[in-house]
């Protein structure tokens, strides 16, 4: 990943702003190294520093109390532009999940290339993290996330659709191989 003075500002942006966060799961590790593995996934397919910077604030509009307005100060319109297209609502109800990931899916399908990139590395990584936290059953990975298998395979298909038919960069390949596998798992899991 390449270094910048505005990548170092980013880096401690997400510490500080995830600092007393734990990401969910059987085994809990502190939030932000979910930014820091997005930011390295994305930089295998950009060198643009405000995608980089995007997928590590990717979070930070919807788990923190820093702002759209503040994120544009610190980092500019168009890192601010890629998290908000990208960010879910802060609100969520467990009993409606697949609803809340229709409109969701609504919204990111008017996303820039360089959003749907970021979430694509997003997406990997938490595919990838179900998989090695989960790999023994699924019912253990239910009872610590919402919505059901066949909802959570119908959203990440609709997404797979989304990044298959807009991005043409290598980085839907790399989704594609890692949707495979949480497929298997979904289906051989149980």
């Amino acid at each position: 990943m390449m270094y910048s003075f505005r990548i170092e500002q980013a880096i401690r942006a997400a510490t500080v702003l995830h600092k007393n966060q734990m990401r969910k799961g059987r085994a809990p590790y502190p939030y932000v190294a979910h930014s820091f593995s997005v930011a390295c996934i994305s930089a295998d397919y950009t060198q643009d520093e405000d995608v980089i910077i995007a997928s590590l604030l990717h979070d930070t509009l919807e788990s923190t109390d820093y702002t759209a307005d503040e994120l544009e100060n610190d980092f500019g319109k168009h890192v601010r532009t890629m998290v908000e297209s990208i960010s879910e609502s802060k609100e969520q109800d467990s009993s409606a999940w697949l609803l809340q990931k229709e409109i969701y899916l609504e919204k990111i399908a008017r996303a820039e290339d360089d959003a749907l990139l970021v979430l694509a590395a997003e997406s990997i990584h938490n595919m990838r993290s179900i998989i090695e936290e989960y790999q023994a059953t699924t019912r253990d990975y239910l009872a610590d996330f919402h919505g059901t298998l066949e909802d959570r395979l119908v959203f990440y298909q609709k997404m797979s659709t989304l990044f298959n038919r807009t991005l043409k960069n290598g980085i839907v390949h790399e989704f594609n191989h890692v949707f495979d596998e949480y497929k298997k798992f979904l289906t051989y899991g149980s």
